[in-house]
């Protein structure tokens, strides 16, 4: 980085605001920015522009979509050129991404905005892919009440970013780790010896963690409703055993999460279901990106 690699303070409150931790989202910047100046500076960019050069470039959408990310974009910016770039969002993450109008703006060293160029864009192009489908999902289940939650199936060290990202789409995170959160799965219930026996474990364990349980049968969730379980996830049921489920927990105030086979086409008639939650793992795993060029003046 040629830059002081500390952000300026502005733009960390600004991502403290947006519920982004500034430490962690350096960490991911200096670790992508490390990838492509491993070998040596912008060989090209050097060779290409003169050392005195000063532009002004801009963030623009080429698609629409949901933006998610901007101030992530800033952030490369800042720490490739310090004091010598001036960035200014133009736009804010949930917005609209306008094909044209640019998101993001930044004047600085030519050679610098180019070098930060591409690394930004990753980050930004991912997030923004992220929102993008997450509303898509939002969108298909609106009057349902039901919401479109997240799952742990995302980039290894881009988590706390992705999963801002599905907020900045409209939906909700599940849990952020595993220590936040427990969810019993199959696995853990064959270690058990049983749905019941895992959950008095978790509970003895710990008392004070939200639980939830996996089942894959209406005798499963039977178990789990003896057992008052607050939230169980439906692992791939049909639509039939969906609704018998939502009829079986109606007025004990457990929550159902359906999870598993799910598809944005057939989002809608699921969550007309009556189940609090759908479990998408594709918001994170299976987001195209959306395209967003950097664009000199």
């Amino acid at each position: 980085m040629t830059g002081e690699g500390v952000l300026r303070p502005s733009l960390a409150e600004h991502l403290r605001r947006a519920g982004l931790d500034p430490a962690g989202v350096v960490t991911v910047v200096r670790r992508a920015l490390e990838e492509d100046l491993a070998l040596g500076p912008d060989v090209t960019t050097e060779s290409t522009v003169p050392a005195g050069a000063r532009s002004t470039g801009d963030v623009v959408p080429r698609s629409p979509g949901v933006l998610a990310g901007l101030p992530v974009a800033a952030a490369v910016f800042d720490l490739v050129g310090g004091r010598d770039v001036d960035v200014v969002l133009q736009a804010s993450d949930g917005d609209a991404a306008v094909p044209g109008l640019a998101a993001l703006s930044v004047t600085g060293p030519t050679r610098t905005l180019l070098t930060a160029e591409r690394t930004a864009l990753n980050l930004v192009c991912h997030l923004s892919g992220i929102a993008t489908l997450t509303r898509a999902w939002v969108d298909a289940v609106a009057g349902t009440g039901a919401a479109i939650r997240d799952t742990r199936k995302t980039s290894p060290g881009l988590r706390a970013l992705e999963k801002y990202a599905v907020r900045c789409g409209g939906g909700v995170n599940h849990r952020m780790a595993l220590g936040d959160a427990a969810l019993v799965k199959d696995n853990h219930v064959a270690a058990a010896g049983g749905i019941a026996q895992a959950v008095r474990a978790v509970r003895a364990h710990a008392p004070g963690v939200p639980l939830e349980v996996e089942v894959d049968t209406l005798d499963q969730l039977r178990e789990a409703v003896a057992a008052e379980v607050g939230l169980v996830l439906l692992d791939n049921f049909s639509l039939e055993d969906t609704r018998t489920a939502v009829s079986l927990v109606r007025g004990t105030g457990i929550r159902l999460e359906a999870s598993g086979g799910l598809t944005l086409d057939r989002a809608h008639e699921v969550a007309e279901t009556g189940v609090d939650h759908l479990a998408v793992g594709a918001l994170t795993h299976s987001a195209p990106v959306l395209d967003l060029g950097f664009d000199l003046r």
